[in-house]
C-alpha cells in the first residue's frame, strides 16, 4: 500500500503564522466592521436610504471627497518631488528632513489641526500673508485641503522613495548615451517604473484624507453645505446618541474607502503589467 506522504509547506510554521494573523486581523479589522453592518440591520433599507441621503449628509460627502481628492493630487505632485530629492540629493539635513516627512504620523492629529489654524487664521503667519491677496485659508475648504495635505503627504513619499532607491541608474545612462534629455528619460525611464508606487500613494493618502478628523474639525469651522465634512456628521450624531444614523453614515464612508482601494488594486495591477509588457 502506498502511504501518502504529508506535503510539507516551504514557510516553517505557515499554519501556526496563519491562524495568528486571522485572528488578530479579525479581532482588529472584520469584527468591529461585521458589527457596523450588523447594526445598521436594525433599520429597514428605506430608512438607511433616507438617512444617508438628507441634504446636508450628501453635502458632506461631498466636502469630504472633493477635499480629499484635491489634497490627493498635490501630495501626489509634492511627495514625488520630496523623494526624489531625498533620493537623489546629498546635502547637509537630509537625515532629519527624511525624519521629519514622518512627523504627520506621530503628531497627534489635534495639535495639527490647532497649530494650522492658528497659522491660517486672518491673524496668524501664513494667512495674515495671503490676507493681502484678499485669499482665506482657514474655516474654508481651501483650510481643509491644507490639513488634509499635511496628514497625507507622507503615504506618496515613503510609497516611492524605496522604488526610486532600487532602481537602476544603468537604464538612465544607457536612455543618455542614445540621445535621450533628462526630461524624456523621466517620462520614458523612470516614470513606467515608480507609476504603481506613485498610484499606490495617491490612493492610500486619498482615503486617509477621506476619514480624517482631528485635524480638520477646527481649521474647517464646521459651516453645514459649505465646510462640514462627513466624518463630522458621524460625530454630530452620536453626540446626540442617534448610533443607528452614525453608524449608517460611517457605512457609506467605509463602503467609499473600499471602492478606492479596489479601483488603487485594479489599476497597480494594470500599470504593472503593461511596464512588464513595455520591459
Amino acid at each position: 500500500m502506498r502511504t501518502k506522504r504529508k506535503h510539507k509547506s516551504i514557510i516553517p510554521g505557515f499554519g501556526l503564522s496563519f491562524g495568528i494573523t486571522m485572528t488578530v486581523l479579525s479581532f482588529v479589522v472584520l469584527i468591529p466592521l461585521a458589527g457596523m453592518v450588523v447594526y445598521t440591520a436594525k433599520i429597514s433599507p428605506a430608512e438607511f436610504i433616507a438617512v444617508v441621503t438628507r441634504e446636508r449628509v450628501l453635502s458632506s460627502y461631498w466636502v469630504s471627497i472633493s477635499t480629499s481628492l484635491a489634497a490627493a493630487c498635490v501630495n501626489t505632485v509634492m511627495g514625488l518631488i520630496l523623494a526624489w530629492v531625498l533620493v537623489r540629493y546629498d546635502f547637509p539635513g537630509r537625515r532629519i528632513m527624511d525624519g521629519i516627512i514622518e512627523l504627520p504620523f506621530a503628531l497627534p492629529t489635534a495639535v495639527a489641526g490647532i497649530s494650522l489654524t492658528h497659522l491660517t487664521t486672518a491673524n496668524g503667519w501664513v494667512g495674515a500673508f495671503f490676507a493681502k491677496f484678499c485669499v482665506t485659508i482657514a474655516y474654508t475648504r481651501l483650510g481643509i485641503t491644507v490639513a488634509l495635505v499635511f496628514i497625507g503627504i507622507p503615504f506618496v513619499v515613503r510609497s516611492v522613495q524605496p522604488v526610486l532607491e532600487k532602481f537602476d541608474r544603468q537604464y538612465e545612462e544607457a536612455a543618455a548615451i542614445l540621445g535621450a534629455n533628462r526630461l524624456v528619460t523621466f517620462w520614458k525611464v523612470i516614470f513606467p517604473e515608480i507609476m504603481p508606487a506613485l498610484l499606490s500613494g495617491f490612493t492610500l493618502a486619498f482615503a486617509r484624507c477621506i476619514g480624517e478628523y482631528g485635524s480638520v474639525v477646527f481649521i474647517a469651522g464646521n459651516k453645514p453645505f459649505e465646510t462640514e465634512i462627513a466624518p463630522l456628521m458621524i460625530m454630530s450624531e452620536l453626540q446626540e446618541y442617534d448610533y443607528v444614523s452614525a453608524t449608517s453614515i460611517a457605512l457609506v464612508m467605509l463602503a467609499i474607502a473600499f471602492v478606492i482601494l479596489l479601483i488603487n488594486a485594479i489599476l497597480q495591477s494594470v500599470v504593472s503589467r503593461r511596464v512588464s509588457g513595455i520591459a
